[in-house]
């Protein structure tokens, strides 16, 4: 018997763009044949012949925000406004292992991400400073990048504990780079690898009906409206299926509900 469509929950959508909120295991495009994708499920949904452009992409394995163009001159001013880091990303990870910081402590690392087009998993660098020599320093400018991150392309990104539970804890990280299985990399060579995450060491399975996913969840995304120059931010909540497998890391809410009745 085959899998059940996954739902997309539509968060914005006019003329020019449709935001989603992407559920953990559907691939943002490229799906193998027959299979779904969140750019195959819109496009399916737009009139015959319409255009639907893919600006920024999520693993399939991460839940949370993912923006697509409904124009050519929408998808041109995205694409730029994500190529020149122009575009604000708020991520939430659960990890595994000791995040080497205190509890709410920002930490930013600057490393560098190499990967080959066979390989499933990109590898981490030391970072390599403006006097040539190796290492982390918060002062290196992270250069732009093109859309193919070329060889040892440095990363960046500011990380820090909100919450722990055991030996899992809640990291919200705020990306200013994109390379390809950047978060993933990185939390893992800092020794927290996030919980499902297989690939990068992760123990602890995190399974979402039946599909591959990792506790990684794109909580929101801000840019410039392409049309009206508008700011625009758009979230994503807290994954239910987080709610069930983390309760005790989730927001406050969540966690009151999760605990079942108190006393007032």
């Amino acid at each position: 018997m085959g899998q059940s469509l996954p739902r997309l929950e539509t968060i914005l959508e006019d003329d020019h763009l449709v935001a989603v909120v992407k559920p953990a295991g559907l691939p943002t495009a490229n799906a193998p044949r027959g299979e779904p994708s969140v750019f195959a499920m819109l496009r399916d949904a737009l009139p015959e012949g319409a255009f639907l452009g893919v600006v920024s992409r999520l693993d399939a394995a991460v839940s949370g925000v993912l923006v697509l163009a409904k124009t050519r001159s929408a998808a041109a001013d995205l694409s730029r406004q994500f190529r020149e880091r122009q575009v604000s990303k708020v991520y939430d990870a659960v990890v595994e292992g000791r995040f080497p910081a205190a509890l709410g402590t920002w930490v930013d690392w600057h490393d560098r991400i190499d990967r080959h087009e066979q390989q499933r998993r990109s590898s981490l660098l030391p970072a390599v400073r403006r006097d040539g020599r190796r290492g982390r320093t918060a002062d290196d400018e992270d250069p732009q990048g093109g859309a193919d991150d070329p060889p040892g392309a440095e990363c960046h990104v500011r990380a820090r504990v909100v919450r722990r539970a055991g030996e899992i804890s809640l990291v919200e990280l705020e990306p200013t780079t994109g390379r390809r299985h950047q978060l993933r990399a990185q939390l893992a060579g800092h020794g927290c690898p996030i919980v499902g995450d297989r690939v990068y060491g992760a123990r602890l399975p995190f399974p979402t009906a039946g599909r591959p996913a990792i506790a990684l969840h794109a909580r929101s995304l801000g840019f410039v409206h392409p049309c009206s120059g508008r700011p625009v931010e758009l979230r994503a909540g807290w994954p239910t299926a987080w709610a069930a497998r983390f309760p005790s890391l989730g927001p406050e809410q969540t966690r009151r509900r999760s605990s079942g009745p108190g006393t007032a």
